[in-house]
C-alpha cells in the first residue's frame, strides 16, 4: 500500500484505538508490523534482535497511544519508539555485541572482498546486484557506520522517511540529518569504491 493512502487510514486507526477500540489497536499493529521489523532489522541484520524490538516497539504503542496527541505524527512517533529500543539494545549488548557479518578486520580481509568483487566484474550487472554475496556486502558496509549515521541512512534510503521526519524522530534539527546523511553515504561510497562495488559493476545507483 502506498503511503499516500496509509496515512488517511492510520490516522483513522489511531483515533479509534485511543478511544478504547481493541480492533483498531490489532489493526494498527497489522499494518505497521512489516515496516518496523523490516527497519529493526536492516538496523541489526539479526532476526532474533529485529522481532524484540518490534515487540517492545508494540507494546509501548498499546500501552501510550493515548499520549500521542496528534494523529498525523503517529509515524513519526512510531518510528521513534522502535528508534529508542534499537539504541536500547545497542547499550545493552554493547560489550558482547559485534555485527559478525559486517566487520572488515584487516586490510587481508579488505582485500579478499575486493578480490572476490572484482571476479565477478564481467558477469552481467544485473545477476551480479542479484547475488546474496553482493547484498551481504552492502550490508557489512551499512555497518561500519557510526551508530548515528547508520540510522538516519536506513530512514532516508531505505524507509523512504523525509529529512524532517527523521529530524523529528531522532531528535535532531534537520541541517544535522542532512550533516549526517552526508558524511554517511561519503563513508559508504569509498568502502564501495575500494571494493570495486558501482553503477558499473552492479548497476545500482551507489
Amino acid at each position: 500500500m502506498k503511503e499516500i493512502d496509509l496515512m488517511p487510514q492510520t490516522n483513522f486507526l489511531v483515533t479509534a484505538a485511543k478511544s478504547g477500540d481493541v480492533i483498531a489497536m490489532n489493526q494498527l499493529v497489522k499494518q505497521w508490523q512489516k515496516r518496523i521489523y523490516n527497519f529493526a532489522y536492516k538496523y541489526f541484520n539479526d532476526y532474533d534482535l529485529a522481532m524484540e524490538v518490534t515487540q517492545k516497539t508494540f507494546i509501548s504503542m498499546n500501552k501510550n497511544l493515548k499520549t500521542l496527541k496528534e494523529e498525523g505524527r503517529f509515524k513519526s512517533w512510531i518510528y521513534r519508539i522502535a528508534a529508542n529500543y534499537c539504541h536500547e539494545e545497542v547499550r545493552k549488548q554493547q560489550k558482547r555485541w559485534v555485527f559478525p557479518f559486517m566487520k572488515v578486520q584487516n586490510n587481508q580481509e579488505n582485500a579478499q572482498i575486493e578480490n572476490s568483487v572484482s571476479a565477478t566484474r564481467n558477469e552481467n550487472p544485473e545477476q551480479v546486484y542479484g547475488n546474496e554475496e553482493l547484498k551481504t556486502l552492502l550490508k557489512r558496509a551499512l555497518a561500519t557506520l557510526p551508530e548515528e549515521q547508520r540510522i538516519v541512512v536506513i530512514m532516508k534510503e531505505y524507509e523512504g522517511l523525509k529529512i524532517r521526519e527523521i529530524a523529528e524522530i531522532v531528535d535532531i534539527s534537520e541541517n544535522t540529518v542532512k550533516s549526517r546523511l552526508y558524511y554517511a553515504l561519503g563513508s559508504l561510497k569509498k568502502l564501495l569504491d575500494q571494493w570495486n562495488i558501482n553503477r558499473e559493476t552492479v548497476h545500482y545507483e551507489i
